[in-house]
């Protein structure tokens, strides 16, 4: 269970931060002081840490210097009354997750701790290759015996330990955040900090600031100076994902980052320069992009040093059954479940989809299954409908069509197993649909399709991305135009 220290010495903020933030999956462990607080995090090793800037017995910013000699990797976010101050803006520098003011609001707080959390487990939690033989589910792992995925291996051996940037290609779902950890976790920055970034997930004007960080009033909303992520995390390792969706203006800023070393905050004149390994994935292609204009070529020249283009899963078949079982032992706990093994029939089912969402795909086929499966054996009827429909190869328009009736058999599925969150759960299925749908009729458009979905274009890239789902944006033919 993942674990958050905090550390300060009021009493009522305590409690009520322990009260608001401990959950069922996550343990929050409270110090009055910077000494009890630093021997906590030595205890209980944490996935992130609260420290207040002032202390009885310490400075909070001392003490973070500690902490951070302790474990690099550990997110540490600084919460303070005095908007002025210089320590918290000097602790961002020296690599602090975030700092936050006094009185904290609370749905911020929340935000950020989860992200620390999630950044702290992608540094920490191991990316193995292949299963584990002692069934040990703490590790992430890139499942895959083909010859596909061997070769991956190899060239992540290769690149791993070398200083240099990489690029890892792949559709959406195929394991490209796990190819990256790994190149991380067996680097020789393993212990520096990791942060990843998805550029596809934040507003276009926002991703340079988040990146390189900007000064107060550079830009409407910019109360503050920030720190960017590429001074936070420096002499470590940063994963951006989805890079062929940065801006022009990013991507040149990037650019003089992997050139020198060096780039301005937003808003600032004066350069900074830091130590950093980046790591960068897309679904997109590249290339193309770089013919149309669109990004950069010397930018991809330089991220293309050293290429792994990740295998879709539609041309690894022989790897289904064992990522197949591979989830089955995995959700079988979570959902305390007792999947013995898969039917013939329904093997053959997950053997011959074409998988559009690739692994990804495959994990919420089975999570689907085991939710609707009754017995020791998975069966056909437990799989979606687009697993158990297989139309013709050349169609991978695989899309369950839900009426009233079924709406209303699924919701009485998930409510006889004691499936949580069945909002969630009936949303993700209907946007399976509704998505390609609306997708399909803008000719994959996103800003388009956002408009005519009613939500913002961050929220569909966030759903497509979560969903596994691939889409081409589709020129119109010149008679369209006239």
């Amino acid at each position: 269970m993942p674990k958050l220290i905090i550390i300060d010495d009021e009493p009522n903020l305590r409690y009520s931060l322990k009260k608001s933030l401990e959950t069922d999956s996550l343990e929050v462990v409270t110090a009055a002081t910077a000494e009890s607080g630093i021997a906590a995090v030595r205890e209980h090793q944490p996935d992130a840490v609260i420290l207040d800037v002032r202390l009885p017995d310490m400075s909070g910013l001392d003490a973070f210097s500690i902490i951070h000699e302790l474990d690099a990797r550990v997110p540490v976010i600084i919460i303070t009354a005095y908007s002025t101050t210089e320590t918290a803006i000097d602790a961002m520098k020296r690599g602090a997750f975030e700092y936050l003011l006094k009185p904290v609001e609370f749905e911020k707080l929340l935000t950020t701790v989860q992200n620390a959390i999630d950044v702290s487990l992608m540094s920490r939690t191991p990316a193995q290759f292949g299963i584990d033989s002692d069934g040990d589910t703490s590790a992430d792992q890139i499942v895959g015996r083909s010859q596909a995925m061997q070769e991956v291996y190899k060239l992540i051996g290769q690149v791993a330990p070398q200083d240099v940037n990489a690029l890892i290609l792949g559709e959406s779902g195929t394991g490209k955040e796990m190819v990256a950890r790994a190149i991380y976790q067996h680097s020789r920055r393993a212990e520096r900090p990791f942060m990843a970034i998805n550029c596809a997930a934040l507003p276009e004007n926002l991703l340079e600031s988040e990146l390189f960080g900007h000064e107060r009033g550079s830009f409407t909303g910019a109360d503050k100076r920030r720190i960017g992520k590429f001074e936070q995390v420096n002499g470590g390792t940063i994963f951006l994902d989805e890079i062929g969706d940065m801006t022009p203006a990013t991507q040149a800023k990037v650019l003089r980052l992997l050139q020198d070393g060096s780039f301005e905050r937003v808003g600032n004149n004066e350069t900074i320069r830091v130590d950093v390994r980046i790591i960068a994935a897309t679904n997109r292609n590249l290339l193309q992009m770089v013919r149309e204009g669109t990004f950069r070529e010397d930018l991809y020249y330089r991220m293309s040093v050293f290429m792994i283009q990740l295998p879709p899963l539609r041309e690894r078949p022989e790897d289904i059954p064992v990522l197949a079982e591979h989830f089955i032992h995995l959700l079988n706990r979570d959902m305390q479940k007792q999947i013995r093994s898969i039917a013939p029939d329904a093997m053959q089912r997950l053997k011959h989809y074409r998988w559009p969402g690739n692994v990804r795909e495959l994990q919420s086929a089975m999570k689907h299954a085991l939710v609707r499966n009754v017995g020791e054996v998975l069966t056909v009827s437990s799989l979606p409908d687009t697993c158990r429909d297989i139309r013709p190869t050349g169609s991978e328009k695989h899309r369950s069509e839900l009426d009233a009736e079924n709406i209303r058999n699924f919701i009485h599925d998930l409510l006889s197993h004691d499936q949580p969150n069945v909002y969630q759960e009936l949303h993700s299925e209907i946007d399976r649909i509704l998505l390609p749908e609306v997708l399909n009729h803008a000719d994959g458009n996103q800003a388009h399709a956002s408009e005519l979905l009613g939500i913002a274009r961050s929220t569909l890239r966030t759903k497509i991305t979560d969903l596994g789902l691939t889409f081409e944006k589709r020129l119109k033919a010149d008679s369209d135009t006239r």
